[in-house]
C-alpha cells in the first residue's frame, strides 16, 4: 500500500489509534454514527416543527400534559440522552495512554506500532490516529535533517510562542499546572505519571492560552493576508501562504468529526463550511477548530474568520487577522470544550458586528 502525508494528516491512513482490536474499533464507530444520526435527526425534526408551526416549542408543563402516557425518555427538552459527539471516556482506559518509557527520537517510537496491521486500506476510511501523527513527525525529522522536537521549538520561537515547551517531566518549567482526573470513586486525584516522548506530535507539548491565541492569529493572518492586496505593499507576508491555510481548512472526503456534528476533518483541523439552505433560517458560519485530550488535561482552539467583502478590502483601515479566536485549556481530563468555545466565539462576533 501507499500512505501519503496527506492521508496521515487527515487520519485516513488506516494506522491504528490506541485500541489494537479492530472489532472493538468498528463497534465504537457504529455506536458513534448511530448517536450522530440520532442527534441530526432530532435537530432536523425540531427545525421542521418550528418552520411548520411558526412558534417556539411549547413550555414544559403543557408538553407534560400532552404526553402524560408516553415514555419518560422524552421530556420538555426532548431528553434523548445523545452521547453528544465528544471525547469517549473509554479511550483513557487504553494502556498506551500511560506509557512511561522514554524514547530518544520519534523514529525510535515507531516501534510501538510499526509491525501492527493496518485497520483498512489507506484512503478508504477515517480513523483518528495519534500514531499517524507520530509517523508524520518522523517524516518531518527525515525531511528536515534535524530532530523533530528541535524543529518544532524553533517554529514556536518564530511564532513568538515563548511559553510552549515539550511536556518533559524532568525539565523545570515555570508555572506548569498540575493535572487532575476523577478516580473510580468519583474523587478528584492527581493525574498519573506518563512520558509523552512516544507522541510529541500527537499530544506532547505544553502551552498557554496566550500562546495558542498567537498560533491562531498567525494562521488567520496567513489565511487573510492574500486578500488585502491594495494596502500599498505595507502588509507583511503571513507565516504560511494563504493557499496553504485554505488547503488545510478544506474538508476532506470520507472524514468525520466526533466533537462537532456540523464539521468534517480537513488537514489536522476540523472544519465547518459556510452554508445556509433557506432564507431567514439557520446560518452556518465557516470556522476551524480542534480539541485536545490528554491524561489530566483538555483543550480547544477555535478560529472563526470574519466574513470579508472583497469590494471593501482596499479601503479597510484595519489589517488582518480579522475574526475571533477562542482558546481554552483545562487541567482536567475528558472535558468537552468545543461547543463552549463556539458559543464564546459567536458572542464576540455578534458584539463586533454591533460595533
Amino acid at each position: 500500500v501507499t500512505i501519503t502525508t496527506r492521508l496521515l494528516v487527515s487520519h485516513l491512513s488506516g494506522i491504528r489509534h490506541y485500541e489494537k482490536d479492530i472489532t472493538k474499533v468498528k463497534e465504537e464507530k457504529e455506536k458513534a454514527n448511530r448517536a450522530l444520526k440520532l442527534t441530526k435527526s432530532h435537530h432536523d425534526k425540531e427545525q421542521k416543527a418550528k418552520e411548520d408551526k411558526g412558534i417556539e416549542k411549547t413550555d414544559c408543563a403543557k408538553q407534560k400534559k400532552e404526553h402524560d402516557g408516553q415514555k419518560k425518555e422524552h421530556d420538555c427538552h426532548t431528553k434523548i440522552r445523545h452521547s453528544k459527539p465528544g471525547r469517549n471516556d473509554k479511550e483513557f482506559e487504553q494502556e498506551e495512554y500511560y506509557l512511561k518509557e522514554k524514547f530518544e527520537s520519534v523514529i525510535e517510537s515507531l516501534k510501538i506500532f510499526k509491525n501492527d496491521p493496518l485497520f483498512f486500506k489507506p484512503g478508504d476510511q477515517f480513523l483518528y490516529s495519534t500514531y499517524g501523527f507520530t509517523l508524520l513527525s518522523a517524516v518531518v525529522e527525515r525531511a528536515s535533517g534535524q530532530k523533530f522536537t528541535d524543529y518544532m521549538l524553533k517554529m514556536f520561537r518564530d511564532l513568538d510562542m515563548l511559553s510552549t515547551f515539550l511536556d518533559d517531566n524532568e525539565a523545570m518549567i515555570y508555572n506548569r499546572a498540575r493535572c487532575y482526573i476523577y478516580n473510580k470513586k468519583g474523587r478528584l486525584v492527581n493525574a498519573p505519571y506518563v512520558d509523552n516522548s512516544y507522541k510529541w506530535a500527537g499530544g506532547g507539548f505544553l502551552s498557554s492560552v496566550g500562546d495558542l491565541l498567537k498560533f491562531g492569529n498567525a494562521l488567520l493572518y496567513s489565511y487573510q493576508a492574500g486578500q488585502f492586496k491594495n494596502r500599498n505593499g505595507k502588509l507583511l507576508p503571513g507565516y504560511l501562504k494563504p493557499g496553504t491555510v485554505a488547503m488545510m481548512w478544506t474538508p476532506v472526503p470520507k472524514t468525520e468529526v466526533s466533537w462537532d456534528r456540523d464539521g468534517k476533518y480537513a488537514m489536522a483541523w476540523a472544519v465547518v463550511e459556510k452554508k445556509q439552505q433557506y432564507g431567514c433560517c439557520r446560518q452556518q458560519r465557516h470556522y476551524a477548530s480542534h480539541t485536545g485530550g490528554a491524561v489530566g488535561a483538555s483543550s480547544v482552539l477555535l478560529i472563526l474568520p470574519e466574513e470579508l467583502d472583497p469590494e471593501d478590502l482596499g479601503t479597510w483601515p484595519e489589517a488582518p487577522p480579522r475574526g475571533v479566536i477562542v482558546s481554552i485549556i483545562c487541567n482536567m481530563q475528558s472535558v468537552s470544550l468545543n461547543s463552549t468555545a463556539l458559543k464564546i466565539a459567536r458572542e464576540f462576533d455578534k458584539e463586533k458586528r454591533v460595533q
